[in-house]
């Protein structure tokens, strides 16, 4: 975590980066309405990254952020940038935030948005804090990240209905949802819908094992079966596993893929807490002074994590959840 001279600051410029998630505008509207509070000036940079490169600054007011609580995906737009990673783009970015008068960022993001976030600061001394927003709840640092709890709930809602079908028919189904390098969405969708397996990087479960089970069940009496998949590094894997459960079986599998539909709809009254709660803590932390670090919480408390302890860093599903979904579904 570094410090600046926190008089310094006059405008502060807010951001979203990377994939959306449920309850970005939530984080956006808690720590404008913050900044503009404490008498500070608010610039939304639209698109993210290559916003930052065009130079696409947009004034915000208390009332642009009226009627955006409620709302998914970000009114400031989001996008990847591959062009931020060269340093000339960087050194552009800091130059047309001088040129707009912004002091200090908000960057509402996941790792590689903060990865960006600390090269510009490092080498351009923009004073930035971090807000964790993705549906995959995998930075290091904070127990929850914004968007996470609605996209559980928007995958929760599908298993359940896909159950339904399931029942009626005696079938098997592989559900596939979000989380390409980590397993939170499977596990907690996986616990709280009952799932017989769940597929994710940090459980390896083979594809035996998952037959055994299926076997057990059908043994006293259940006719149907829900499996969760993490989509891993190729979104469609649940096909692969369907047919692997076919040729080794004979069982017939069922595919659902929930995809995208994960990322949007209305954010949870979690998520929407969350997020206030984060943005504000991000403005707070610029006018103590503080930068190079993300607003998180712990243990319900909200707390500041130096960029350094939590880029890099895996996060994974703890093993006691691991073990409970699979006592739960034995």
């Amino acid at each position: 975590m570094s410090k600046f001279p926190a008089d310094q600051i006059k405008t502060i410029g807010i951001y979203t980066s990377g994939g959306d998630a449920p309850g970005m505008n939530a984080a956006i509207r808690s720590a404008a309405r913050i900044a503009l509070y404490h008498g500070l000036d608010v610039r939304g940079i639209v698109g993210g990254y290559p916003g930052m490169l065009s130079g696409e600054f947009v004034p915000i007011t208390q009332g642009s952020m009226g009627n955006i609580l409620q709302r998914g995906g970000t009114i400031l737009k989001t996008g990847r940038s591959p062009e931020f990673h060269q340093a000339d783009a960087r050194a552009k970015a800091a130059a047309n935030l001088r040129a707009a008068g912004i002091d200090a960022l908000v960057c509402i993001g996941g790792d590689g948005s903060f990865a960006g976030a600390r090269l510009l600061h490092q080498e351009h001394r923009v004073p930035i804090v971090g807000v964790p927003g993705t549906i995959d709840n995998d930075v290091f640092g904070t127990d929850f990240t914004i968007g996470f709890d609605t996209a559980v709930n928007i995958a929760l809602e599908a298993i359940d209905r896909i159950r339904d079908t399931a029942a009626s028919h005696d079938r098997l189904f592989i559900v596939e949802v979000m989380g390409r390098d980590s397993g939170f969405i499977a596990v907690d969708v996986g616990v709280a819908g009952g799932a017989e397996e769940i597929f994710f990087p940090e459980n390896a479960v083979t594809v035996d094992e998952a037959i055994d089970h299926i076997r057990r069940g059908m043994a006293r009496g259940k006719k149907s079966s829900i499996l969760i998949a993490a989509e891993g590094r190729k979104p469609g894997r649940a096909y692969d596993l369907a047919e692997a459960i076919r040729k080794k079986s004979g069982f017939e599998a069922k595919v659902c893929i929930l995809g995208h539909v994960q990322r949007g709809g209305s954010p949870t009254a979690a998520d929407r807490i969350l997020a206030s709660r984060l943005g504000a803590a991000a403005v707070d932390a610029l006018r103590r002074g503080e930068c190079d670090c993300l607003a998180g919480v712990k243990g319900g408390q909200v707390v500041t994590v130096p960029f350094e302890q939590a880029l890099g860093k895996k996060k994974t599903v703890g093993r006691e959840l691991i073990e409970l979904a699979r006592m739960l579904s034995y």
